[in-house]
C-alpha cells in the first residue's frame, strides 16, 4: 500500500466504514506514523489536527474502531478503513458522525450476534436453545416461518406480514450458521446469477 502523504502536507483523509453494515461512520486524517500504528495494532489511530498529535479513536471514551480491512483509492491519497465499532462513534453520542444507526445492512450485525450466542453457548438464548435441538428442528422452524409468510401474504395486514418475514430471515440465519454458511456466501450466488440471467 503506497500512499502519497505529500499531496496534502503529510496528511491524507481516512473514511471509516462499518465492516458489517457498510454505513459510513466518520472521516479523519492520518499521517504516515498514524497509518503504520493503525496497521500494526489493528485499531484506528488518527493524526488529530486540533491536538497536533496521534490520537487513537476511543483512547478516552473506550469506543474503539477495530480494523477489519484497509483499502487505498486509485489516486493513492485517500484511505478507506472498514472497522467494527465497540460502541457509538460520534462524540455527540450518535452511532455515526453522520447520524444514527441505519437499518440497512443490519442483517450482518444480526448474523454476528446469532453466531456469538451459538459459539458462546448462551444458555438463556432462544437462538442457542434452537441450535441445540439439531438441524432437523432448525430446518422445520424455517419451513414453519415460510408457511406463515405465505399465509400473511394472502391477507391484508402489512404489520403481520412484515413480522413473519422478519421471523423467516432470523431463523434462516440460524440455519445458515448451523450449516457453516454465511450471508456473504448466499450473496455471492445471487451476484453470479445476476451476471447470468436475472
Amino acid at each position: 500500500m503506497n500512499i502519497d502523504f505529500n499531496k496534502s502536507e503529510g496528511l491524507v483523509p481516512v473514511i471509516i466504514q462499518d465492516d458489517r453494515t457498510l454505513q459510513v461512520l466518520m472521516l479523519g486524517y492520518m499521517n504516515e506514523e498514524a497509518f503504520e500504528k493503525t496497521k500494526k495494532e489493528r485499531v484506528v489511530t488518527f493524526f488529530s489536527r486540533s491536538k497536533n498529535r496521534l490520537w487513537t479513536k476511543g483512547e478516552e471514551s473506550g469506543n474503539f474502531l477495530k480494523v477489519k480491512n484497509i483499502a487505498i483509492d486509485c489516486d493513492q491519497d485517500t484511505i478507506l478503513i472498514k472497522a467494527v465499532p465497540t460502541n457509538f462513534v460520534c462524540h455527540t453520542g450518535s452511532f455515526s458522525c453522520f447520524g444514527d444507526k441505519d437499518s440497512k445492512g443490519f442483517l450482518y450485525e444480526l448474523e454476528e450476534k446469532i453466531g456469538q450466542r451459538i459459539d458462546e453457548k448462551t444458555e438463556s438464548s432462544y437462538t442457542y436453545s434452537l441450535f441445540q435441538r439439531g438441524i432437523n428442528k432448525m430446518a422445520q422452524k424455517v419451513g414453519e416461518e415460510a408457511v406463515e409468510v405465505v399465509i400473511e401474504a394472502k391477507d391484508s395486514n402489512d404489520d403481520l406480514f412484515k413480522n413473519e418475514a422478519a421471523d423467516l430471515i432470523y431463523h434462516l440465519l440460524i440455519l445458515l450458521k448451523a450449516k457453516n454458511f454465511t450471508l456473504k456466501d448466499i450473496e455471492e450466488i445471487l451476484l453470479i446469477r445476476n451476471k447470468i440471467s436475472l
